[in-house]
């Protein structure tokens, strides 16, 4: 800690902690002790150990478990906006991402996706209805509709790997998407299937995906849990 920074030391010591968590030197599980012990422990007052806990507790990186103590929990997944599959991002990152199926058919696209895939209503699509997970904890509810031959995996396979991967591997040229990022409140069914409360806020994500010839492969709309989960933007300066 630096007494003589302007920074104040609950800040500090905040950046610290978030920084040996993310870093994987306080690994998910892992109890702080109480506020007394680290307090001691680091020479500072209690007050500000408890503000730095606090900030980190908001950030979703530590929680407090009663008969526990202050636990470490598994950092936010930061995703950049780049045409990657969830699961592949999740699987660089060390997130261990496992995939539960829960809608795999064809059927007649309503409107909303029919628009999107730029066919006619009541084409035959393939939906596809995935909960993914890191660490054993839902992070997302993805849907994802598709031309319906476009693809030929099973369940097993969807579940394996990144649907951008099972694309590229059946020899399609992702070129570019279109994708809306937003937020609303969680329905009962989100809620519960995603671990939050119902009416808590959720982000959500719709892209539209297109080969090189520009034709759409995919439609997406995703549900993420904010507390585990944001998007990186990389703004660039006009000249």
């Amino acid at each position: 800690m630096d007494r003589t920074s302007p920074v104040p030391l609950y800040f500090q010591l905040a950046q610290q902690l978030q920084a040996a968590i993310e870093g994987g030197v306080l690994a998910p599980g892992s109890l702080l002790g109480n506020e007394i012990e680290l307090a001691t422990r680091l020479g500072l007052s209690r007050p500000t150990v408890r503000q730095a806990i606090r900030s980190l507790v908001d950030k979703g990186l530590l929680v407090r478990r009663r008969g526990v103590g202050t636990q470490v929990v598994h950092s936010t997944v930061r995703r950049p906006l780049e045409l990657s599959s969830l699961y592949d991002d999740l699987e660089a990152a060390g997130q261990r991402p496992a995939t539960r199926i829960l809608a795999d058919r064809v059927e007649p696209a309503d409107a909303e996706v029919a628009a999107a895939l730029g066919v006619p209503e009541g084409t035959e699509v393939r939906r596809l209805e995935r909960l993914r997970t890191a660490h054993g904890e839902p992070l997302a509810h993805l849907r994802n509709h598709l031309p319906a031959r476009l693809l030929d995996a099973d369940a097993g396979r969807i579940a394996a790997t990144g649907l951008y991967r099972l694309l590229r591997a059946a020899g399609l040229t992702l070129h570019s998407a279109r994708q809306t990022v937003g937020a609303r409140a969680a329905a009962p069914g989100e809620a519960e299937l995603l671990g939050e409360r119902p009416g808590a806020p959720l982000l959500t994500m719709e892209r539209v995906t297109f080969d090189a010839t520009g034709r759409v492969v995919e439609y997406g709309s995703h549900l993420y849990r904010p507390s585990r989960y944001s998007f990186e933007f990389q703004l660039l300066a006009r000249g």
